[in-house]
């Protein structure tokens, strides 16, 4: 079987500070040899770059703010990530984008965090690692204001309509899919959708330590998700879009070496 990526791993997560390295470890013996770490907030960025400088061998890593946290972005922390971001490159710039389901930041907070970033990974020529949750209106309108400037631009756990997928693939996005998909009850409209994302723009991922599959046999006690049931979620992508598993796992691998360089 090839090889896969997990394109969103959030490993600075108190849930992994005990055990990262088995963490790792167990998902290379299980064929998951590349791991992005996503950074969501300011506290994020000195333990990030800690475990990225261990494990750089098989991981890439992010800087940015999460719509969650984006009042954490005043005019003193917008310098503190773009002096990070200087003397640290990521290979992109995120998690940032826009999330109305829980509002934890305000509308206001929200975009200008949003249009902050997008300027930085323009500065720096730098993908984008996005975010999206009930904006969609917002959100397209903002990444169509910007994208003739934007690299490469990935839509992260990927939960939407036709009409939205196809409104990111006009903006050539990459599109993440999670284990949200293994969950055929809730995701009857997402499970069709997913049969319309072309091949060469689909990535896979866990989210871990959230998101685990509703479905996956013997979960783990305290529900953590973990890189290695990514072969659990992508076995249902092959079954649902009707491609054989080892070309899928190919091409998404393929995907993300390139999106992330």
């Amino acid at each position: 079987m090839n090889k896969l990526f997990d394109i969103a791993c959030n490993f600075t997560s108190k849930r992994f500070d005990n055990d990262l390295t088995e963490i790792i470890e167990m998902a290379i013996q299980n064929d998951v040899n590349k791991f992005a770490l996503i950074c969501s907030q300011i506290s994020d960025f000195e333990k990030l770059i800690s475990i990225y400088e261990k494990y750089k061998d098989c991981m890439v890593f992010t800087l940015g703010i999460h719509p969650h946290n984006a009042g954490e972005l005043n005019k003193k922390n917008l310098k503190i990530l773009r002096k990070i971001v200087n003397e640290y490159p990521p290979h992109a710039i995120g998690e940032t984008g826009l999330d109305f389901y829980r509002n934890l930041s305000s509308y206001e907070e929200q975009i200008y965090a949003f249009e902050e970033q997008l300027k930085i990974a323009i500065e720096i020529n730098k993908p984008l690692f996005l975010h999206q949750r009930d904006s969609h209106n917002d959100f397209i309108k903002i990444l169509r204001k910007y994208s003739s400037n934007t690299q490469k631009k990935v839509v992260h756990c990927f939960t939407g309509t036709q009409d939205q997928l196809d409104d990111y693939l006009e903006l050539d996005c990459y599109i993440g899919v999670t284990g949200w998909i293994c969950d055929e009850k809730r995701n009857e409209e997402l499970r069709e959708t997913i049969k319309n994302i072309p091949l060469s723009k689909l990535m896979v991922e866990t989210d871990c330590p959230y998101l685990i599959p509703k479905d996956l046999p013997n979960k783990p006690k305290d529900n953590r998700n973990e890189p290695l049931y990514i072969n659990h979620i992508v076995r249902e992508i092959a079954k649902l879009i009707e491609v054989d598993e080892n070309t899928l796992r190919k091409q998404t691998y393929e995907n993300s070496l390139e999106f992330f360089r």
